[in-house]
C-alpha cells in the first residue's frame, strides 16, 4: 500500500514539493555547489518513491529498498540562493528489479530548467542485499505510473553520455 494517499497515476511527470535553497549549500563560487544537486534530486526520488509504496515504511515493513546503480546529471544554468526549486521525475522505464527516471530541476516560479538527472535504481532485498524482484503489488503500482508518464513527451536529454564535442 503507498505511504501516501495516491489515486490513478494521471499523465504527466510526477511534480515533487517546492524545496528550498539551505544557505550551507552554496559554494564559494556563490551557487549551489554540485553535490547539493544530488540532495535534491534524491529527495523528489523519496516523494516518488513513497507515492509508489517504496519509501521508508517499505523498507521497515516489507525489507525492501532501492539503491541507486546509476546517476547522470547535467548542470544547465545556475541556481542560487533564494530560488525556489521544483523536480519533476519521470519514470521512464521499469522491469522487475529495475527503475530508469529522469529528472528536471526547473525554478519554481519562473519555470527555467537548472539541471536534470537520468538514474537507473535497483530494487533491493534488505536481508540479502541483492538485487530482488519487486513484489507483485509494488509491480503493479510502477507498471501504471510508467504507462501513464510514456503519454507524456519526453524531456530533451535522455539518454546523453559524457564526451567531448566531435570535430568535423
Amino acid at each position: 500500500m503507498p505511504e501516501t494517499a495516491a489515486s490513478a497515476p494521471q499523465a504527466r511527470p510526477f511534480r515533487a514539493s517546492i524545496m528550498q535553497i539551505e544557505p550551507q549549500w552554496i559554494d564559494y563560487n556563490g551557487h549551489l555547489n554540485m553535490a547539493y544537486y544530488n540532495v535534491m534530486f534524491d529527495r523528489a526520488i523519496d516523494q516518488l518513491w513513497a507515492e509508489l509504496g517504496i519509501g521508508p515504511a517499505y523498507m521497515k515493513e516489507r525489507l525492501g529498498s532501492t539503491f541507486t546503480a546509476e546517476c547522470h546529471v547535467r548542470y544547465l544554468r545556475e541556481i542560487h540562493l533564494g530560488d525556489p526549486v521544483q523536480i519533476l521525475v519521470w519514470l521512464l522505464e521499469a522491469d522487475d528489479k529495475r527503475l530508469h527516471t529522469f529528472e528536471e530541476m526547473r525554478h519554481a516560479s519562473e519555470g527555467w530548467l537548472s539541471a536534470t538527472s537520468e538514474n537507473m535504481s535497483l530494487h533491493m532485498d534488505m536481508n540479502s542485499r541483492k538485487v530482488a524482484p519487486f513484489p507483485p503489488d509494488i509491480s503493479e503500482r510502477i507498471a501504471a505510473v510508467t504507462k501513464a508518464h510514456s503519454a507524456v513527451a519526453r524531456p530533451e536529454g535522455i539518454g546523453r553520455n559524457v564526451a567531448m564535442p566531435s570535430k568535423r
